[in-house]
């Protein structure tokens, strides 16, 4: 076994509490059932916001979900840069598994699929 990262990103129409929990809890069990990632497989977990996003704690959404209380997770913020997308929510979720990098299912949610339409399957 290996440790892979897969990432994800989704976005809210406004920095209001509810929403950013909501996104952030969809776009977090959306990554592990795509990956069928077991939750004791998870090694950690970085979120990260743009700037624009302070209204709570998206890890607060991450450790609600039933079994998750003891993976290690952490916030941040993204580089304010210029002309990036707004109202964003990533995250990094740091796996142990024997898939390979190709084999990752990264999930891009909302706006957020223009940071990597590259990575975002048809069918969704």
């Amino acid at each position: 076994m290996v440790t892979r990262a897969i990432r994800g990103a989704t976005t809210v129409e406004e920095d209001r509490e509810e929403l950013v929990l909501q996104a952030t809890e969809a776009l977090i069990i959306e990554m592990v059932e795509q990956n069928d990632i077991e939750i004791e497989d998870i090694a950690s977990v970085i979120v990260s916001t743009t700037m624009d996003v302070n209204s709570v704690f998206p890890a607060r959404a991450i450790r609600s979900i039933e079994g998750w209380a003891y993976v290690p997770v952490m916030c941040t913020h993204e580089m304010d840069v210029p002309g990036a997308i707004q109202k964003c929510i990533r995250l990094m979720m740091h796996v142990n598994t024997n898939k390979t990098q190709r084999e990752m299912e990264h999930i891009y949610q909302n706006e957020a699929v223009r940071l990597r339409p590259d990575l975002v399957k048809e069918d969704k």
